[in-house]
C-alpha cells in the first residue's frame, strides 16, 4: 500500500509502511513541540522506524531537544535567506545500520572529484527537450514503470501525475523520434522560492549520453526564469550516475539521510545536494 500525504496540525506529512517513516515535508513554525509530540504519536502506532523532519533553522533546536540529529543542511533555502535542516530519529535500532556506508563514501568521493566538470550536452537533433503535458501523462507514467519497480511517491499512477502536474511540479521530458526517452519534475516551493528537481527517469535504452544533466539544465533555466532562489535534490546515494549530474552540475553536498527511501527494491540512504540560481 502507498504512504500517503496528510496534513497534521500546520504542518504536512508522508507517512507509511512502504518507507516504513514518517517524513515532514513541511513543519509549523507556531508550537513545533506539540507537532513533534504529534507525529512521534503517530510513528509509535503504526511502528514506524524512523522520522525524518525537513524544518526551518528557526525551530531546528526544538527537534534537536528532543532527540533528533542533523543529517543535512541547505543553506538559504527559505526566501534564499533562513536554512533548512533535514533532521531525524531512528525509532529502532535496526534502522540506524547502514549497509551501504563505504559504497556511499566512494560515490561522494567520485562526484567531488568531478566537481563543475561538464561535457557537451548538445542533444542529436532527433532528440526534442520541453515541459511535459498533460497528453504526455499516459506515456510518462509509461517511462515510470519502466525504470523504477518502488518509488516513494505514486508517479505510476496517471492521477497522480496530473494532479501534482495541476499544482506545484513542473514535469520536463526529453523525446526521441516522439519516444518519450526521459523525464524529471521540479517540485516548487513558490512562498519559500525553492524547489526540488526529482523524478529523474532515463530510459535504459539511452542512458550515457549525459541526459539527465541536459535535463537538469532545462530545468534550473525555467526556475530561474520563475526567480526560483535555491534548488535541491534528494538523490540516492548509491548512485554514481544521479551524485555525479549534479557535482559536475555545480551542486553542493548537503549531507546524507540514511536508511531513508524504499526507491528500489529496499530502504536506501539519500545524499541531499544544492545550488543557488540566483
Amino acid at each position: 500500500m502507498l504512504d500517503k500525504i496528510v496534513s497534521l496540525e500546520d504542518g504536512l506529512i508522508h507517512h507509511g509502511k512502504q518507507n516504513n517513516r514518517v517524513y515532514v515535508m513541511k513543519a509549523p513554525r507556531v508550537n513545533p513541540k506539540r507537532f513533534i509530540s504529534k507525529i512521534e504519536e503517530l510513528a509509535n502506532e503504526k511502528k514506524y522506524e524512523k522520522i525524518i523532519a525537513k524544518v526551518p533553522e528557526g525551530i531546528k533546536e526544538d527537534f534537536i531537544g528532543k532527540g533528533y540529529k542533523e543529517e543535512a543542511q541547505v543553506p538559504n533555502f527559505y526566501k534564499g535567506k533562513e536554512a533548512c535542516s533535514f533532521v531525524s530519529k531512528y525509532m529502532c535500532s535496526n534502522r540506524r545500520w547502514v549497509k551501504d556506508k563505504e559504497v556511499i563514501k566512494k560515490v561522494l568521493k567520485v562526484a567531488h572529484e568531478n566537481k563543475g566538470i561538464l561535457f557537451s550536452n548538445k542533444l542529436i537533433q532527433e532528440y526534442e527537450c520541453r515541459q511535459a503535458e498533460g497528453e504526455d501523462i499516459a506515456d510518462m507514467v509509461k517511462l515510470y514503470k519502466k525504470v523504477f519497480l518502488y518509488y516513494p511517491f505514486p508517479i505510476h499512477e496517471e492521477g497522480y501525475i496530473a494532479k501534482t502536474m495541476d499544482e506545484d511540479v513542473i514535469y520536463f521530458g526529453i523525446w526521441h523520434r516522439k519516444k518519450l526517452i526521459a523525464l524529471s519534475s521540479s517540485e516548487v516551493d513558490w512562498k519559500s522560492k525553492n524547489a526540488e528537481m526529482t523524478d529523474f527517469a532515463v530510459d535504459p535504452e539511452y542512458r550515457g549520453q549525459n541526459i539527465s544533466s541536459r535535463l537538469l539544465q532545462e530545468m534550473e533555466k525555467e526556475m530561474k526564469r520563475k526567480e526560483i532562489l535555491t534548488a535541491y535534490t534528494i538523490a540516492r546515494a548509491v548512485s554514481y550516475g544521479m551524485n555525479c549530474t549534479f557535482s559536475k552540475n555545480g551542486y553542493d553536498y548537503a549531507g546524507t539521510l540514511f536508511n531513508n527511501t524504499h526507491i528500489s527494491k529496499d530502504i536506501e540512504s539519500m545524499n541531499v545536494w544544492y545550488k543557488e540560481l540566483q
